[in-house]
């Protein structure tokens, strides 16, 4: 597979190249010369140029954005936001691949709104849109994004599952220029006549390997599908195999690709550890783990797990927070908040957290059930060591789990040192920070479950305005993993 030098890109051949010319296109800057490849390079080297990086103001942002950035106290931009912002904001199509915590938030939503100036939206009608997985990051999109839209005089709405359809098709009624949406509810919205997607020229995927993996494809083509042929398409993501490969063949055009990271979770400021415990020594080492200072997550594969170990942590006096699907929205963004704050350290979560939740400084991730597969290993993975910051990812491994977890380590480019340990032990407080739990309980208030109504986020198989919608029909709801509630927002990205 091709490899790009530094400082270069590299765009791959389309059969069947589109001849519109998007707006503002007569204005890009030439395309550097670059290699050709016939598939898109799953191997590519970064192409931020060594050196000190370009102000915000080198990358062309606008005075008003540039005061925005001086506000919110983002004063150099990170090396995805420096590779990608020229390019994008000359109109070309962009394929971003960086790891969670990267910066890529502000590298697809400053180029949106820098393209969003000087026009206005007609109501049902957003002008641009970033299509996320789930509810959680739609929020945080929104609220990191927000600040800069106002800057600008611009609309920045949420459309998610869970949430008042009614208040969101007031929302679109009174003109939204830049659209947050997951793919169900969207969807939703075709259906009834409340979002023409007719004019939006500007698009983002973010984290569309996590839609894929969602079973999402199938909405994400149809939406894609209605929106203008020659708008401009952003795509980001951790991986660029697969339904990845096929969407951006499909639907973008004479892509530059732009990557800082390597897809797998070798990273330098993270620290992966096969912690080898017996059946029998499991929750103890588990409780000790959690008791530790610092911000934590903890992994296990099933609800009813998550909501056992956080009332056992509490009962021995860690202060642990449960999230997952079964929980209602109000519940879990409560939860979210708390550890955001650091008033709830620990946070015990299903794979749905892996898939949205940025919350900085997570010093540990705990794989107490080991995850499924090497790409369920790196979203975990990737909730520690965010934005430069050091981590450490830590994988209780039982006896009879050594083969299959060492396996899966390897297909995710993992190297993990391998210590067996049991309570109390020097080297399992050396490498987590366990300490004995103080033993007084915490107590926590009851989470009310989510009530089990039809509706929501997903896709609807009756019909309705916007027919011809079956592409909908494959991909999974949002609502189906994220609960219901009102959604407040809980971190940035």
């Amino acid at each position: 597979m091709p490899t790009m030098s530094q400082g270069r890109s590299e765009r791959p051949q389309f059969r069947k190249p589109r001849s519109n010319r998007r707006p503002g296109q007569g204005n890009r800057r030439p395309a550097p010369a670059v290699e050709q490849a016939t598939t898109i390079p799953e191997h590519v080297e970064s192409t931020v140029p060594e050196g000190p990086l370009p102000s915000f103001a080198e990358l062309g942002l606008s005075d008003e954005l540039l005061r925005a950035l001086e506000q919110a106290g983002i004063t150099e931009p990170f090396p995805i936001q420096a590779a990608t912002l020229p390019d994008a904001m000359a109109g070309r199509d962009i394929l971003g691949r960086g790891q969670t915590g990267s910066g890529k938030t502000l590298a697809f939503g400053l180029a949106l709104l820098s393209r969003l100036t000087g026009g206005r939206a007609k109501p049902l009608k957003p002008r641009a849109l970033v299509l996320v997985p789930t509810r959680e990051l739609a929020m945080q999109v929104e609220e990191a994004l927000s600040p800069f839209a106002r800057s600008l005089g611009l609309w920045c709405r949420t459309v998610v599952g869970g949430t008042s359809f009614p208040r969101q098709v007031d929302a679109l009624r009174r003109g939204v220029d830049l659209l947050i949406a997951t793919p169900g509810r969207l969807s939703d919205h075709v259906r009834q006549g409340t979002a023409d997607l007719s004019e939006v020229m500007f698009t983002a995927l973010d984290e569309a390997d996590q839609m894929a993996d969602m079973g999402f494809m199938p909405q994400v083509r149809a939406i894609l599908d209605l929106t203008p042929q020659n708008g401009q398409r952003l795509l980001f993501s951790a991986t660029l195999d697969g339904d990845v490969d096929k969407l951006v063949r499909q639907y973008l055009h004479d892509p530059v690709v732009h990557s800082v990271s390597p897809p797998t979770g070798s990273v330098t400021t993270m620290d992966h550890h096969l912690l080898f415990v017996s059946a029998e020594d499991k929750q103890n080492v588990v409780t000790e783990v959690a008791a530790r200072e610092g911000r934590t997550i903890m992994f296990v594969r099933t609800k009813h797990h998550v909501d056992r170990l956080a009332k056992k942590l509490r009962s021995m006096g860690v202060h642990a927070g449960a999230l997952h699907g079964g929980k209602a929205q109000s519940a879990r963004t409560r939860v979210l908040t708390q550890f955001r704050e650091g008033t709830m350290p620990v946070l015990i979560a299903t794979d749905v957290a892996a898939r949205g939740i940025h919350v900085d400084d997570v010093s540990l991730v705990v794989h107490v059930d080991p995850p499924a597969d090497p790409k369920d290993y790196l979203h975990r993975a990737g909730r520690t060591a965010r934005a430069g910051q050091s981590g450490t990812v830590v994988t209780l491994v039982t006896h009879d789990q050594r083969r299959t977890v060492q396996g899966l380590t390897a297909r995710a480019g993992v190297r993990p040192t391998s210590t067996k340990v049991r309570p109390g032990d020097e080297e399992l407080v050396r490498i987590t920070g366990a300490r004995v739990p103080s033993g007084i309980p915490v107590v926590e208030p009851e989470v009310p479950v989510r009530a089990r109504r039809g509706g929501g986020g997903g896709p609807r198989r009756s019909g309705g305005a916007g027919g011809g919608f079956g592409g909908f029909r494959g991909g999974r709801s949002d609502r189906d993993r994220s609960g219901s509630g009102r959604p407040r927002r809980v971190a940035q990205h």
